[in-house]
C-alpha cells in the first residue's frame, strides 16, 4: 500500500460508503480501511488528486443537514393565573351553595341551550364556574391546575387564562348548538380541556417541539387527543361534547396566538388580559343575576 493515499477518512462508516460509490462511479480504485473505530478510503496515489477533486464536488452538492434548533422558550410565571382559578372557582361554588344576593346561583348561571340560543351569552361563562357537588368541584380543580401550570408557564398567566375562558365560552356555545335546545350543564370541564387544546395548538403550530419526523410533529396533536380520550370520557353524566369542543377551539385558540404577535406577551400586556378575563367572569354573574 505504500503507492496509496488516504483521501477521506471518518468515524461513520456510512459516510465511507457514500464516497466509495462516488469513486465507484468516477471508475477510480479504492480501498476502504476499517481498523473498528474508523474508517478511510485509500486510492493509488496517481488517481488521489483526482478522488480529492470528486468527493470534494460530492460534499460541495451534499452538504451536512443541519437540524433544526428548538425555538428559545422564556418560561412566565403562571402562579397568579393558578390563584386566581382557585379563588373564583371556589368563592362562585361556595356563594351558589349559599345562595348569596338573595339568587339562584345555578338556575341563572347554568348552560341551557333554549336560554342561550335566545340571547343569554353571559351563560356560556358563568357555567364554567358551577359545580354540582365537591368532588366535581375538586376535580376541575386538579386537572384545571394542572394543565393551567403548563399554559401559564408557557403564555403567561394573563394571556393563557382570558385566552382558555373565551375559549371555552365558544366551547360551550357549540355544544349548545350542537346538541338539543334542552341541554343542560355546569362545571369548568370544559375550561379545562380548553386548556389541554390551548397547549397543543400552540406548541404544534408555534413548533416548540424538534421539527425532523413527522411523528415528532404531530405529538402534541396526538398527546391532547390522547388525554382528551382518557380524561374526557366517562360515565353518563360526562358531558362530553362540552369537552370535545372545549378542546377543538383551545386547538384554535393556540393556532391564533402563534399568528397574533410576540409571545409571551409582556407584563403589561398580561396584566391587561388577566383583568379582562376577571372582568368578564364579574360581568357575567352580574348580569345573570340581575336578569
Amino acid at each position: 500500500m505504500d503507492d496509496w493515499r488516504v483521501v477521506y477518512e471518518s468515524r461513520n462508516r456510512r459516510g465511507c460508503s457514500d464516497r466509495a460509490l462516488v469513486l465507484a462511479s468516477a471508475q477510480i480504485v479504492y480501498e476502504i480501511i476499517d481498523d473498528g473505530l474508523s474508517c478511510a478510503l485509500v486510492v493509488p496515489a496517481a488517481d488521489s488528486a483526482r478522488a480529492v477533486a470528486e468527493l470534494r464536488l460530492y460534499d460541495d452538492e451534499n452538504p451536512p443537514v443541519q437540524p433544526k434548533r428548538r425555538k428559545r422558550v422564556v418560561y412566565q410565571d403562571a402562579l397568579p393565573g393558578l390563584i386566581a382559578y382557585v379563588l373564583i372557582v371556589c368563592a362562585v361554588t361556595g356563594m351558589a351553595g349559599y345562595s348569596f344576593f338573595g339568587g339562584d346561583w345555578l338556575a341563572a348561571g347554568r348552560v341551557d341551550g333554549t336560554l342561550i340560543r335566545s340571547g343569554e351569552w353571559w351563560r356560556t361563562i358563568t357555567a364554567l364556574t358551577l359545580h354540582a357537588d365537591i368532588q366535581h368541584l375538586l376535580g376541575n380543580l386538579v386537572f384545571g391546575v394542572f394543565f393551567g401550570i403548563f399554559a401559564g408557564r408557557l403564555l403567561g398567566s394573563g394571556v393563557a387564562w382570558l385566552t382558555i375562558l373565551v375559549a371555552a365560552a365558544l366551547g360551550n356555545t357549540a355544544n349548545t348548538l350542537l346538541l338539543e335546545s334542552t341541554h343542560r350543564s355546569i362545571g369548568a370541564s370544559t375550561a379545562v380541556f380548553a386548556t389541554l387544546g390551548l397547549l397543543a395548538g400552540y406548541v404544534w403550530r408555534g413548533q416548540l417541539m424538534a421539527q425532523d419526523r413527522w411523528s415528532t410533529r404531530l405529538g402534541p396533536i396526538i398527546g391532547g387527543l390522547a388525554l382528551l380520550m382518557f380524561t374526557g370520557t366517562g360515565d353518563e353524566n360526562t358531558d362530553i361534547g362540552a369537552h370535545l369542543m372545549g378542546f377543538v377551539c383551545g386547538f384554535a385558540a393556540g393556532m391564533v396566538l402563534t399568528l397574533v404577535g410576540r409571545m409571551p406577551a409582556p407584563p403589561r400586556t398580561q396584566r391587561i388580559a388577566g383583568g379582562l378575563a376577571l372582568a368578564l367572569v364579574v360581568v357575567a354573574w352580574f348580569v345573570a343575576l340581575r336578569v
